[in-house]
């Protein structure tokens, strides 16, 4: 081999032979094109089987429309609500010292290491009708398990980790020179949150909401649990699909199921585009010239 391949090689960031990463790069498209190319072009080719008629028919459906709706509700409540968490966890973390932090760490992860449909199951212990608060909730007339309440407050628990976790190392890297820097010069908590911190971590926070939002629109197994599934009432769009395949409404099912996808589709667009302005931001950072230390 000579010099001048080995040279050319290293630059590219390997020295591997080209058909090693020809392969590798094939299997890793023939990968993506089976678990995830075919499937979604499974969905949009069997709501169309019958024609666009049939396809249009499945929304115009009054539980269709309801279950469209409870989606964007109950991701219009968990979204903001893991937004603030998210925020306030994340700057307490990556901060501050404090006893008991890594313990917070731990909780923060607890959703992506328990299955969503146990989850479901302890708000219905917690709050049936035979749960801890379930005699208190019916003598007062509150409904939370298989009403909305109970599917917002699963959704939430599944989704709360995402901002989280996408801030967190964003905001421990950048460290607290900055917001020092701003309170040493008079600058109150929530000026140095609002023109220091935030700037800082905008497009990690964007990603984390987006990220957020599509989990909370897509979640079935904890929503599942809590809902009852009343059609009309607790059904979302997830719900909404496996009662209409499990009727033999195969067109109707893959209808709702293709609005699933293309909102997964949009999703990807946008988290695609903020990662883009994110680089393209800090390459402009990179290329300012260095400040001058004043003297």
């Amino acid at each position: 081999m000579s010099d001048r391949t080995t040279v050319r090689r290293a630059s590219s960031g390997t020295t591997e032979p080209a058909w090693v990463r020809c392969t590798l790069i094939a299997l890793a498209l023939g990968f993506i094109f089976l678990f995830l190319v075919l499937p979604l072009a499974t969905v949009f080719a069997e709501a169309l089987r019958k024609g666009l008629d049939a396809y249009l028919e499945a929304f115009k459906e009054p539980d269709a429309w309801s279950a469209i709706r409870l989606t964007l509700i109950t991701a219009a409540i968990a979204v903001p609500m893991n937004l603030v968490f998210g925020v306030a966890a994340a700057w307490a973390i990556a901060k501050f010292e404090f006893r008991g932090k890594a313990f917070l760490t731990t909780l923060v992860d607890l959703p992506f290491s328990v299955s969503p449909v146990v989850a479901g199951l302890i708000y219905v212990l917690m709050f049936g009708a035979q749960g801890w608060f379930g005699p208190w909730l019916q003598a007062h007339d509150i409904k939370i398990v298989f009403a909305v309440p109970g599917i917002v407050l699963a959704t939430i628990f599944v989704t709360f980790p995402f901002i989280a976790r996408e801030l967190i190392p964003l905001m421990q890297a950048q460290g607290t020179e900055e917001e020092q820097a701003a309170q040493v010069l008079g600058a109150t908590g929530w000026q140095t949150f609002w023109h220091v911190t935030l700037p800082n971590i905008k497009w990690g926070l964007i990603y984390g909401v987006i990220l957020c939002n599509a989990r909370a629109m897509g979640e079935f197994g904890a929503v599942s649990v809590v809902s009852g599934h009343i059609r009309g009432q607790t059904n979302t769009m997830p719900l909404h699909v496996e009662i209409l395949y499990n009727e033999y409404q195969s067109v109707a099912a893959f209808a709702v199921a293709s609005l699933l996808a293309l909102l997964a589709l949009v999703t990807l667009v946008i988290k695609s585009f903020v990662e883009w302005q994110f680089e393209r931001d800090q390459k402009a950072a990179a290329a300012l010239p260095p400040e001058r230390p004043v003297v």
